[in-house]
């Protein structure tokens, strides 16, 4: 059956914790959450203003804490964009030491991406060569730790579907798959049903986000990404697309999670998305079990 969880982008506008996301899920019903890693120390997350996670933390403690909230992890967000030049050995690192912590808090995705501009002084080819070598790396570690490591469209190579098939098909694993993203795959100019149906059966992950009318009108094919929903799920004008990506999951049977990415803000548009994508799901679940 298809999950609801929520990435905690969606609080980081109103310098929320990690705890108090951990909160907002219990007292609403959601027991799935994903957010990001930060591999070192953070002054501001220290301080209780950063809704992400730092890798010094111990993952045995915390998985034990959002057992009593009863949330787990869906996916830890690594996406250091490996595109850039010096990806080869700071985002190689990173991302490893996440699978290793991410093996131990109890998760078993991580999210990847490259960088929104083409590198500066390389072709195409080297940079996805680049990619390559780095992908390679991390499914060398990804394969001791069963972890799935999920290439997500936000960036100048993973939101062209052509460059989306080639990353795909750096190396024949089950541990490369994809994050699929309603709102970055619209945002960059793509039609996201098409999209999703030409990478169906590489999907374990989804974001889920809506994009207003001001938004598109003024940037759609000029960025290659959006952090969050700029308005609540279910009021932009990427509806009827998100509806049409439900279709496939069903007609593909996806069991996985839908992760609500909303702008939150402490306030009424993330509970609203919620509810929205509650009854998406809801009648997306009751169309699988009667196959």
């Amino acid at each position: 059956m298809i999950e609801i969880g929520f990435h905690t982008d969606a609080f980081n506008s109103a310098y929320w914790s990690f705890e108090h996301c951990l909160q907002w899920a219990q007292q609403n019903d959601v027991h799935f959450i994903e957010c990001g890693t930060i591999d070192g120390v953070s002054w501001i997350h220290g301080l209780g203003y950063q809704p992400h996670v730092a890798l010094w933390e111990d993952p045995l403690i915390l998985r034990r804490k959002m057992e009593d909230y009863g949330v787990k992890f869906s996916q830890l967000d690594a996406a250091y964009p490996l595109s850039l030049p010096n990806a080869a050995s700071i985002g190689t690192t990173y991302i490893q030491n996440s699978i290793r912590w991410a093996y131990l808090v109890g998760c078993d995705h991580i999210d990847t991406t490259d960088h929104m501009f083409k590198p500066e002084g390389q072709t195409d080819e080297q940079a996805l060569e680049l990619m390559k070598r780095i992908y390679g790396e991390v499914l060398e570690t990804a394969v001791h730790y069963n972890m799935i490591i999920n290439i997500e469209p936000h960036g100048y190579y993973t939101t062209k579907p052509d460059f989306m098939a080639q990353m795909l098909s750096f190396f024949d694993t089950p541990h490369l798959r994809m994050n699929m993203d309603t709102g970055n795959t619209f945002i960059a100019g793509q039609d996201p049903v098409a999209f999703l149906n030409r990478f169906k059966n590489k999907v374990s992950h989804v974001h889920v986000k809506d994009v207003s009318e001001s938004l598109a009108a003024s940037l759609r094919g000029e960025l290659t990404g959006i952090a969050v929903s700029n308005t609540a799920i279910g009021d932009g004008v990427n509806v009827e697309n998100i509806k049409k990506c439900f279709d496939i999951l069903v007609d593909i049977g996806y069991h996985g999670v839908v992760s609500i990415e909303c702008e939150g803000a402490g306030g009424p548009m993330i509970e609203k998305s919620l509810a929205w994508v509650r009854n998406l799901v809801a009648d997306a679940n009751q169309r699988m079990a009667a196959v």
